[in-house]
This record gives C-alpha cells, sequence and structure tokens, in this order.
C-alpha cells in the first residue's frame, strides 16, 4: 500500500468533505518541496487530476490522488490526525526519510511532519 490512513485522520476527513457540496472531490497528497528539515508537503481536496501524471487510489474509504512522481517517496507515509486543546493537525509521518545535508543538520524518519488545517 503506497500510504496508510488512520482511522482518526480518516473521519476528519469525511467530516471536512462533508462541508463541500461535491462528490467528486479526492484527497491530493504532495511534495511541496525538500530542504535540510525534510519534506513539505501539501495536503487539501481537489476533484481534479490526470491520469498520465496523476496515481489515484482509493485508502481507508477515502478516494486519493498523488503525483506519480511523488509516489516512491511518499510509499509508506502514514496521515494521522491529532487533537489537543489548541485544536487538530493532520500529521504525516514518512520514514522514508532519512539523510544529512552540508549544513550538518540530519532528518530524523522518526520525526513526524505536520499539515496544519486551514
Amino acid at each position: 500500500m503506497v500510504l496508510q490512513i488512520t482511522q482518526q485522520a480518516k473521519e476528519r476527513m469525511i467530516e471536512l468533505l462533508g462541508y463541500e457540496d461535491n462528490d467528486q472531490l479526492r484527497l491530493r497528497l504532495g511534495i511541496k518541496d525538500e530542504s535540510c528539515n525534510g519534506l513539505s508537503y501539501t495536503l487539501g481536496f481537489d476533484q481534479n487530476y490526470d491520469h498520465q501524471y496523476d496515481y489515484l487510489t482509493n485508502i481507508n474509504g477515502i478516494p486519493v490522488t498523488i503525483k506519480k512522481t511523488d509516489v516512491s517517496v511518499i510509499t509508506g507515509t502514514t496521515i494521522d490526525f491529532k487533537q489537543n486543546m489548541m485544536g487538530g493537525a493532520f500529521t504525516i509521518d514518512n520514514p522514508n526519510i532519512v539523510k544529512s545535508c552540508g549544513c550538518g543538520s540530519e532528518n530524523n524518519p522518526s520525526q513526524r511532519q505536520s499539515v496544519s488545517e486551514k
């Protein structure tokens, strides 16, 4: 499986999709950029896709779109939703990211990348 979506994340996504009046929306996960601090992700809903460039799948009941060029980096990633007193956020845990750079920082695969809701 390319990606895992936890039950908490699934429930929040279904809730967010319920606010939209569009049954064609899909979750789109992408890589925005890569730096010493790891990857920046994009996460949102989108109805547009191109079979030539996008990988379409259904994960845990959620329709998902990922750019084909991002699939190898995203494979094995888990999307979760964490709620606390300050609100909630989706977290993205990508175990594939292990690297260090010339500035001396190292990207630890156990660190979570967080994508806040808008």
